[in-house]
């Protein structure tokens, strides 16, 4: 690596935390892995809650066809949610998401939203910001959301004048 203070085209090259604060920089990579954890929950919740809105119920030959896993992988991962209690769930029967699943599912669902609509109004393409906003629904924090959410309508306004 070079100079610290080498340019790029994205400005200089300098750490975001200070490598010298090591309770910062394990704080925020304590952080990324809550985040990393609770990421595969809230897709299996999302189209959990999905499934059950178009089709009426949701199965694990489904989940995995969708989810491109496989079935045992959708098994095990249904047990630990059922443990977590956001699912119920018999065998041979189909999935249902629990109260505290459905408040993760609408939750989830908001996220999304908010970040796909903040993509959408800064002029990334639908494919690619809907792509994008699965992974950044996960990361981003609730000051993070309220921001993207207040540039969105700014940006939307300033869209509606101009017209």
């Amino acid at each position: 690596m070079g100079n610290k203070n080498e340019e790029t085209q994205f400005g200089t090259k300098e750490p975001v935390v200070d490598i010298n604060d090591s309770d910062r920089r394990a704080a925020l990579f304590e952080r990324i892995r809550a985040d990393h954890s609770l990421e595969l929950t809230e897709d299996y919740i999302e189209l959990i809650s999905d499934l059950i809105e178009i089709h009426g119920e949701a199965r694990v030959v489904d989940l995995a066809s969708q989810l491109g896993v496989s079935k045992p992988t959708v098994n095990a991962t249904i047990q630990r949610l059922q443990k977590d209690g956001f699912v119920s769930s018999r065998p041979y029967r189909s999935i249902f998401l629990t109260a505290k699943g459905r408040d993760l599912a609408e939750w989830s669902r908001a996220r999304h939203k908010i970040v796909l609509d903040f993509l959408h109004a800064i002029g990334v393409p639908p494919d690619t910001a809907e792509a994008d906003a699965e992974g950044i629904e996960h990361h981003v924090s609730e000051l993070t959301l309220k921001s993207l959410e207040t540039t969105t309508d700014i940006l939307n306004n300033l869209q509606k004048e101009k017209k």
